[in-house]
């Protein structure tokens, strides 16, 4: 389940709160790690998402929430555990971050659309992958050159990406709205960090 932010231009601290309670996964757990995390800021567009996932005979409950602030981009991840040695009851884990909006490298948004040749229509399914250097990945591979009988060593070749957070909605699993709602949010994060 996810839901999107419709007013952006003032603070959406209340509608955030209402999207929170209708989730309905542990709302004033959420509401508390995103509202400490705001730090008195405006909350100019957010994107929360709701994904129950399935571990054998066990379901198991994540949740992002994503905010954007007039200076920050903040996320909230919260999952829910069946309990382990140390927490013999069930229990949730909350993470957030708080990244600087000078500091977002990149807004990658990838729109797919089914049956293109029939004009446009809306995505069926959003991923945005959002870079700010705090993880990064390395991908090499041999080096080559383009002669078929060479049997020197190029060295290698590779990929240097910045690549700390990924999510991909679709509207056959998460409904129309999640899709709009979460290329919406992408499209303010994007126009706020052009600066």
């Amino acid at each position: 389940m996810a839901v999107r932010d419709r007013g952006i231009g003032r603070d959406r601290a209340g509608s955030l709160r209402k999207a929170l309670d209708r989730t309905g996964f542990y709302p004033e757990v959420v509401a508390e790690a995103v509202d400490e995390s705001l730090a008195g800021e405006a909350v100019v567009s957010y994107y929360v998402h709701h994904e129950p996932t399935f571990d054998r005979d066990e379901v198991r409950r994540h949740q992002s929430v994503l905010v954007l602030t007039p200076s920050r981009l903040l996320f909230a991840h919260t999952d829910e555990h069946a309990g382990d040695d140390l927490l013999p009851e069930p229990y949730t884990s909350t993470t957030t971050e708080a990244v600087s909006l000078d500091s977002v490298k990149s807004v990658v948004i990838t729109r797919m659309s089914t049956d293109p040749s029939g004009g446009p229509k809306p995505p069926a399914e959003a991923l945005v992958t959002i870079g700010w250097g705090g993880v990064g990945r390395v991908e090499l591979e041999p080096a080559a050159c383009s002669d078929p009988q060479c049997e020197a060593d190029h060295g290698y070749t590779g990929v240097l990406s910045s690549d700390d957070f990924s999510l991909r909605v679709s509207a056959a699993a998460d409904g129309p709205d999640a899709v709009d709602g979460l290329l919406a949010f992408a499209g303010a994060l994007s126009a706020s960090t052009h600066g």
